[in-house]
């Protein structure tokens, strides 16, 4: 797991503004993040793999400033998005996890082990030689999870991996974060997700305004939904 840190952090597009003066440190295992749209929660944890760079303060990973070590912060924290269109890139199962291991330094056989491994963790083996785009949504939400898990990340970071997916998928890849050995840090609209995680941050309007054990960091945003 990474200790990842927010310093002072703000963050504005144009004249708007979206984080405010944020202070965190990151280091349990399973934390979940939760606000309203726009709230700025996304760009939050777009920051900790350098998808966005904060405009004032810093965000730290294991002590490296993601600003200025993007490519070595990335080996350590997978992102996955909201819609896993938008990160399969192969044009078959097999290949898009095996893509991930490019440029690790690894050899064939080590490439062909570490991706079978994968698929049959996210119980994908059987689709390993079919077309990606062929599969159901859970099952890309699953093939994203595969493809940032085979490159063996300290922390995987996850935008709202179940805004497409039915209860049934999403409940499955509720399942596999269970069993998940690495930090998990989770953007999520569907509150009983992260219920059991080991923290819950509430975003709104920017800045945060509950952080702590799930049920009293839920308590306060049912609250403010009210």
């Amino acid at each position: 797991m990474s200790s990842i840190r927010f310093e002072q952090v703000s963050q504005s597009f144009g004249d708007r503004s979206v984080l405010r003066d944020v202070n965190l440190t990151l280091d349990e295992h399973r934390i979940g993040i939760v606000g309203a749209n726009g709230s700025g929660k996304s760009t939050l944890v777009r920051m900790i793999n350098g998808l966005v760079t904060p405009t004032s303060g810093t965000v730290t990973v294991d002590g490296q400033n993601v600003a200025r070590h993007a490519r070595e912060v990335r080996r350590k924290v997978g992102f996955i998005f909201t819609n896993p269109d938008s990160q399969i890139v192969m044009p078959t199962v097999q290949e898009d996890v095996a893509f991930t291991l490019r440029r690790r330094g690894l050899n064939a056989e080590q490439i062909a082990e570490r991706t079978a491994a994968a698929l049959k963790q996210f119980g994908l083996s059987e689709h390993a030689e079919q077309a990606a785009h062929r599969l159901s949504g859970g099952q890309k939400q699953l093939l994203a999870l595969a493809a940032v898990f085979v490159a063996q990340p300290a922390t995987i970071v996850a935008d709202e991996p179940t805004t497409l997916l039915d209860a049934r998928n999403a409940r499955r890849i509720s399942e596999q974060w269970q069993a998940l050995p690495q930090q998990l840090i989770v953007v999520t609209h569907h509150l009983h997700l992260v219920e059991e995680f080991d923290r819950v941050i509430v975003i709104e309007e920017g800045e945060v305004v509950a952080d702590g054990m799930p049920a009293h960091s839920l308590a306060a945003y049912r609250a403010l939904l009210a």
